[in-house]
């Protein structure tokens, strides 16, 4: 038991040090003032740390402080730097997080998405909340309700919290352990299969390419090159001009999903796409009919590809869903190695030994075989696309 007591503390007017144990103390000025101090050893060194007014701070609150540094001080760190550490709500934290990664992605929507996932469930619960006062049990109450029925959404928003408590405890932030690890044990178990894009089967494609050369859109041009060349959606409405080369197309590793720089072979059929829209923009191939404030080109949104297949007729396909059309057809029309499938698609092929050793993209190989994939597109023969 402490030497001090809430009526002693209120009442004590003498000035002095007064003694409530474990390295408490309440200092009184010759003028009345009254301020707790902890007196404690840190680093085999003697320290007094300030605790603030008592007429601000009760007993039982600097007792809790005082507890809570000295179990700082015995674990080997300094109390002072753990109170001199900036008071983050997690709103505050999440967004510092945000914007340290989004100079890290390539795709803004991604970013957009990123955020919006925690102004519609996180931030609503415990945005307001210091970070330093949410426990596992304010998680539960944010994932418990989604889990089962948003199984995915729950999944990226758990991984999305849990990295802003990783980014807060690395910052100095946050001083304990993830309140996420573990926190699998006490939601359930949901049992899920595998969903693929929808896309189309390779013997439908050239009757699809077909029709897209029938029509004169941005967009159709795009969703052709984006096909031929096996690419993904952003990668093709984000080129530029400047990347493109002796029919070769660089795409930098700044708006690669791999962050690894991807050449391109293009076959005469892409380039023929390329001659088709050259002229609309001194800096993006495929430029949205929309421009910017300052009159320069904006990039095409990946919703017009959508609004393509509405005009077209067509179900059941997406973007995406393409590169699985081009992969079903290396394996079952053209035979073609794996490995250069793969690399074609920008995947990474093999572990990471392997990868340290086989350092070629194999380009004359997946040159070969994207001129094949363009010829096979102009093919008259194959099945209809499906109309509606």
């Amino acid at each position: 038991m402490g030497k001090l007591n809430a009526r002693k503390v209120e009442t004590v007017k003498d000035p002095g040090v007064y003694v409530d144990g474990e390295g408490l103390l309440l200092k009184v000025g010759r003028g009345g003032a009254k301020s707790w101090v902890l007196r404690t050893v840190v680093h085999g060194r003697r320290r007094d740390f300030g605790l603030g007014s008592a007429s601000l701070v009760s007993l039982s609150e600097a007792r809790e402080e005082a507890r809570r540094l000295r179990k700082i001080a015995r674990a080997g760190g300094d109390p002072s730097l753990d109170r001199n550490r900036q008071l983050l709500t997690f709103e505050e934290a999440a967004k510092r997080l945000h914007v340290s990664l989004s100079a890290t992605w390539s795709s803004t929507a991604h970013s957009r998405r990123w955020l919006a996932s925690m102004e519609a469930y996180v931030f609503p619960v415990i945005g307001r909340r210091q970070i330093e006062t949410i426990t596992s049990a304010d998680l539960l109450e944010i994932l418990s309700p989604i889990w089962a029925a948003k199984n995915d959404t729950a999944q990226r928003i758990k991984q999305r919290v849990s990295s802003v408590f990783d980014w807060a405890k690395g910052a100095g932030h946050y001083p304990f352990e993830n309140p996420l690890n573990g926190i699998s044990k006490a939601l359930p178990r949901v049992s899920k299969r595998p969903e693929h894009m929808a896309s189309l089967h390779w013997t439908e494609l050239p009757a699809f390419v077909r029709s897209l050369r029938s029509r004169d859109g941005i967009s159709a041009s795009c969703l052709e090159f984006i096909i031929l060349t096996a690419a993904r959606s952003g990668e093709a409405r984000g080129a530029r001009w400047s990347e493109i080369k002796n029919n070769v197309w660089t795409i930098p590793a700044s708006r690669m999903k791999g962050r690894t720089e991807h050449r391109v072979p293009l076959s005469k059929q892409a380039l023929a796409v390329l001659e088709k829209i050259r002229g609309l923009d001194s800096e993006l191939l495929f430029p949205s009919h929309h421009r910017n404030i300052d009159g320069s080109a904006r990039q095409m949104s990946d919703t017009v590809f959508a609004a393509l297949y509405k005009r077209m007729n067509i179900e059941d396909v997406t973007t995406h869903g393409f590169r699985s059309t081009f992969r079903d057809w290396c394996s079952e029309k053209a035979r073609a190695p794996r490995e250069i499938a793969e690399l074609a698609l920008a995947h990474t092929v093999g572990g990471k030994v392997e990868r340290a050793y086989a350092r070629s993209d194999l380009f004359e190989q997946r040159a070969e075989l994207m001129a094949r994939w363009g010829n096979f597109s102009e093919e008259t023969t194959g099945k209809v696309v499906r109309i509606i």
